[in-house]
């Protein structure tokens, strides 16, 4: 046109040209969806949604308008009110969804998916079905229990990206709060408190735990430098960095955890209180990590392993267990590798199975038969060490019991471990069965040998066998029979307690150093009158201030032939001060019709009476004591006092000063002489019972 010169094209070359650029168009416009549908993702469908106001929006609320569901059709769900449109909502749709990474899969009832095709091989769209949207490969499922097992298909195969881009929500929601304890900062997931729907499981009652693991590590951190220790469930790792932030250099801390997402936590946690983490040479990682070639005292080696594995690969002197329920899988694995002289310590959490509520269960994971007795908790831990005997034998090593603890919420046990089939021997030999009697609840070891009794209810105290009909007796266990508790080494966990400032785990160790003595705690002292000059426990040798280091170095090697005669000699004189096994209840054995006295009152009215007696930190009102039940009933009754309830009923209550006419004052006077005489000859009580029935005390009551 610029040149003016007219050109003149034919009419087919046009069309062609037409058709050809329409032809273009539609290409086009297809590569660009597929490119759009590679590189970008698709919009989600309307049943997935992250909250129940979003799936509301969809309908679009009014007041004054019906409007119908947006995941029904019409015949199945006629328009209504939003009142009514919200509940249909929040319990057809929402109550039912499949949750996934923060979204929920809402019960489609829309025609998405046809049903089976019927006789003509049509599909009919008549008739759907309810089904779910997957939020991953977007697949049309029916069953909601198929839907979650479709998740955790693409879960198992890590396949957890969506094709959708809002399905994913932000790092940073999983992060919620910044938990301190002991000095020590870690983050814990939202759900950190329940164990079955978090990765990193963080339980704040379990802090007594901790102090106690933590003071048990300190002591045998004493005695040899550095030790490598093992938390083998990390969760969140929190007990591990408080080894390694407090004992420093003492300790080579290995965090070990199987799931991946705690294993990430770990390591955030290890870096948020400015802790190196050390890696194996399997694992790559970037940033603040060392290799195998450096380390310092703030370097912490965090595995992904199965904690069976770990501790099959490596020794250690001190190996710690808090699986999610009972540890006696991992007890194999445990005494396999552990170094002589080393510790091992096992949280147990299934306390209904040890706490008889599920007696088939504890028969299962623990071979013991188990009944609930006022003494449960006691049971409990006997249950556990006897476990315990029986893999460290099985590995040819045998144990001394350090600590025995059992509360609310678990039971823990400290064992220190003697490398050695003759310690396995002697070890193995105090697991026995009890006999318990269901009626005074009465209970004694069975003796030791194979021979068959005729008669072993004449190892009860009680007669309750010849006074009640049918069989009165249960046989219990097999169960740990020796001591639960090692005087020394409370003693020194006591003072590391003090020494870092663990209020909560100083009044427990209190009074586990009393119960371990067999002693009130007015008597208690923090250091023993033997305990200056005695610087050998379990074959150990301790350094203490009046110890030289050359003496410390050379006892500190390899137990020599007079290290071993010595560790014998002190196991002989501490077995004969074991305290006694088991406690009694003070309220189950109360007389009716009488007030019992105060606890601590009544501890030492049974001291006086030539027995050894201590509270106990399995019952607040248990009396661990060496006096047989009749006994302990007989001290009961002699300091109880008549109750005068329906006194007033009937007539006054007298007053003991009040002198009231008809009563003979010379007699009472005579009856109390000879009742404080009879009492000053017989500390048993026996004379008093006799006395009581001779001369009975009667009350305007009666």
């Amino acid at each position: 046109k610029s040149k003016n010169v007219d050109v003149k094209i034919p009419e087919s070359e046009l069309e062609a040209e037409d058709k050809g650029a329409e032809e273009e168009r539609p290409k086009e416009s297809d590569s660009n969806i597929l490119d759009l549908s590679s590189d970008y993702p698709r919009d989600k469908h309307i049943s997935i949604q992250r909250h129940l106001a979003d799936l509301e929006k969809l309908a679009d609320l009014r007041e004054d308008e019906r409007k119908p569901c947006p995941l029904c059709p019409e015949e199945k769900f006629k328009a209504c009110y939003s009142h009514k449109l919200h509940r249909h909502l929040q319990n057809l749709h929402w109550k039912v969804s499949v949750e996934f990474e923060g979204y929920r899969m809402c019960i489609c009832h829309l025609s998405c998916r046809p049903v089976k095709p019927n006789l003509a091989g049509d599909q009919t769209l008549s008739k759907m079905g309810a089904h779910y949207h997957c939020i991953i490969c977007s697949a049309t499922i029916v069953r909601r229990t198929d839907m979650i097992g479709h998740i955790n298909r693409h879960v198992n195969k890590g396949e957890t990206e969506s094709r959708f881009s809002t399905v994913r929500a932000p790092k940073s929601s999983y992060i919620s709060q910044v938990v301190k304890e002991s000095a020590t900062d870690v983050q814990v997931l939202p759900n950190h408190s329940t164990p079955q729907k978090t990765d990193s499981y963080f339980n704040p009652k379990m802090k007594l735990n901790r102090q106690l693991i933590f003071c048990a590590l300190a002591v045998l951190a004493g005695e040899r430098k550095p030790i490598e220790c093992l938390d083998a469930f990390g969760a969140t790792g929190i007990m591990g960095l408080q080894w390694a932030k407090h004992l420093r250099s003492s300790v080579k801390v290995t965090i070990n955890d199987c799931n991946e997402n705690s294993v990430t936590m770990i390591k955030e946690n290890c870096h948020l209180n400015k802790m190196k983490v050390k890696l194996n040479s399997r694992e790559e990682d970037n940033g603040e990590t060392v290799g195998n070639g450096e380390e310092n005292s703030d370097t912490i080696e965090v595995t992904k392993m199965d904690a069976n594995v770990v501790m099959h690969l490596r020794s250690f002197d001190f190996i710690h267990l808090d699986p999610f329920g009972t540890s006696v899988n991992y007890l194999d694995s445990a005494f396999r590798n552990v170094r002589n002289l080393g510790i091992v310590s096992l949280t147990s959490t299934d306390i209904s199975s040890l706490y008889a509520k599920a007696q088939h269960v504890a028969l299962r994971h623990y071979g013991c038969n188990i009944v609930r007795t006022e003494y449960y908790k006691e049971l409990a831990a006997r249950a556990v060490i006897a476990a315990v005997t029986r893999a460290a034998a099985r590995c040819n090593k045998g144990i001394e019991v350090l600590l025995a603890v059992a509360l609310e919420h678990f039971v823990l046990v400290v064992v220190r471990v003697l490398r050695g089939p003759t310690p396995a021997d002697d070890s193995a030999k105090k697991v026995r069965y009890l006999i318990h009697c269901q009626w005074c609840e009465e209970r004694v070891f069975q003796k030791e040998g194979n021979m068959v009794e005729e008669n072993p209810y004449q190892q009860l105290p009680c007669d309750c066998h010849g006074s009640m009909p049918g069989k009165t007796a249960v046989l219990l266990g097999p169960l740990w029979s020796g001591a639960l508790f090692n005087t020394g080494f409370l003693r020194r966990m006591l003072l590391e307690a003090v020494q870092y400032g663990l209020d909560e785990a100083q009044p427990l160790l209190k009074t586990l150093v009393c119960e371990s003595e067999c002693t009130t705690p007015k008597h208690f002292s923090t250091h023993s009158p033997g305990d200056e000059n005695k610087q050998e426990e379990c074959g150990v040798y301790i350094r203490t201030p009046n110890t030289s280091a050359e003496s410390y170095l050379v006892h500190g090697k390899r137990k020599s032939e007079e290290v071993l005669r010595g560790a014998a000699k002190r196991q002989r004189a501490e077995h004969s001060a074991e305290h006694p096994p088991f406690y009694y209840n003070i309220h189950r054995h109360s007389i009716k019709g009488m007030n019992m006295p105060k606890l601590n009152k009544f501890l030492n009215y049974l001291s006086e009476a030539g027995y050894r007696v201590s509270r106990t930190h399995f019952d607040p009102m248990g009396v661990r004591t060496n006096a047989p039940l009749a006994q302990f009933k007989t001290v009961l009754m002699k300091y109880s006092t008549p109750t005068y309830v329906g006194a007033q009923a009937e007539g006054p209550v007298h007053l003991p000063g009040e002198i009231q006419v008809g009563e003979e004052v010379p007699a009472a006077a005579v009856i109390k002489v000879e009742e404080a005489k009879l009492a000053e000859d017989d500390k048993s009580g026996v004379a008093t019972a006799v006395f009581t029935e001779s001369y009975p005390t009667h009350c305007a009551a009666e």
